[in-house]
């Protein structure tokens, strides 16, 4: 019997040996572009300096775990660089031989460094959230993990239909992200039959969020900024530079509820998540970085756990295999969000869930009851294949 145990070790020994020798090494990277930017309203939001590369750190664990079963070696690489450096980043992890790169980055950044890849590097698209990437401008070589714009804006007006408060006072800042998202709640409005009773614009005249004169001026002009309204059931704030939306809930001039960039917020992911086996998770990513999981970090442990699949399941690291496999029917990847997600073949935006809440609990998830769909619900979430504009993909 101990001659048996030690010949079975000793066999376990060679067969582990053989595979790392044999080893197929799978190199990824995450790419964040960190922009100059005005700090957040609240000191609880002021991003950590590992924001997205922690999730990146746990995924490449999670690929880790069945890569050492199936002789694939998952490897990683984290960079922060100025816009003014990202096309030599993208340049210099290419030459390194990097063919799969999570990018954390503005819409326009994003698709330079797409163009500038080519297509033997499969860009995965943790950040940008605009609909021109996935439609007039995607890419073949891009797949997109964060939602698009539409795709929040109508999780949360499937919601307000649900509630039956059709009526929304739209107030939107003065930067050109607030206009893009503002677009998306009247797309999403005349789609799920909502109506605009009036539209204001919030001008940024530049003060100093943080000092008490700075967000005090805002509290003072918010009650009769939004003194006289049309009659409404709800605000909805569109509020990407974080300039004033903040301030809605509780100092509005009528007593209604506040969605969108406050109040009521649309989510990927959410820290307070205990629902479908998230409390693990959560853990697990709270006793590696000693911190709270946010948005980012998520969609980048989604990337990379989407690249661990699809090489799981391909036994291949070849950017372009990868892609395929990610866009065929065959794919699905659990995410702790109740349902598999799966891509969109005609432009490569991951379905998924999107999350109502108050930062505290979870309000809601959309796609709402009722919202039905011939391939799935979660295609009434954004931009519907009939629709595209997108051609790189076969249309």
């Amino acid at each position: 019997m101990p001659l048996l145990r030690t010949f079975i070790a000793a066999t376990w020994a060679l067969f582990a040996f053989a595979l790392s020798a044999a080893a197929v090494e799978v190199r990824a990277a995450v790419l964040r572009i960190d922009r100059a930017l005005p700090l957040p309203i609240s000191r609880l939001d002021i991003p950590p300096e590992d924001l997205g590369f922690a999730g990146a750190v746990l995924a490449t664990e999670d690929n880790q775990t069945t890569g050492r079963f199936i002789g694939m070696e998952f490897t990683l690489e984290t960079r922060a660089v100025a816009p003014e450096a990202a096309e030599n980043a993208i340049d210099a992890l290419k030459a390194e031989g990097v063919g799969l790169v999570v990018v954390l980055a503005n819409g326009a950044e994003t698709l330079a460094l797409a163009d500038r890849a080519g297509p033997g590097v499969l860009i995965l698209n943790a950040g940008a959230r605009d609909e021109a990437l996935r439609e007039q401008d995607c890419r073949a070589n891009v797949l997109h993990i964060s939602p698009s714009r539409l795709m929040t804006t109508d999780a949360v007006m499937q919601f307000l239909m649900w509630k039956k408060w059709p009526r929304l006072f739209l107030i939107h800042g003065s930067h050109p992200e607030d206009a893009a998202l503002a677009d998306a709640y009247r797309t999403s409005a005349r789609k799920f039959g909502a109506k605009i009773v009036e539209e204001r614009l919030f001008e940024d005249t530049g003060g100093a969020r943080r000092t008490d004169t700075g967000h005090v001026l805002v509290q003072r002009q918010i009650p009769v900024f939004t003194q006289g309204a049309e009659e409404h059931d709800v605000i909805v704030a569109a509020d990407e530079a974080d300039v004033f939306a903040a301030y809605l809930p509780f100092h509005g001039w009528e007593p209604r509820p506040v969605v969108g960039s406050a109040g009521l917020i649309p989510v990927t992911w959410m820290p307070a998540l205990e629902a479908w086996g998230a409390t693990q998770f959560q853990r697990r990513f709270e006793k590696l970085t000693g911190r709270a999981m946010r948005e980012e970090d998520y969609q980048v442990w989604l990337a990379l756990r989407v690249v661990g699949e699809a090489v799981t399941r391909t036994m291949s690291a070849d950017p372009v295999a990868i892609r395929d496999y990610a866009l065929s029917d065959a794919f699905e990847l659990a995410a702790f969000k109740g349902q598999k997600v799966t891509f969109r073949p005609w432009n490569g935006q991951l379905r998924q869930p999107i999350m109502l809440t108050d930062r505290h609990v979870m309000v809601s998830v959309s796609p709402q009851d009722g919202y039905l769909h011939q391939v799935s619900p979660l295609d009434t979430l954004g931009r519907d294949r009939p629709e595209t504009a997108c051609t790189a993909f076969g249309g």
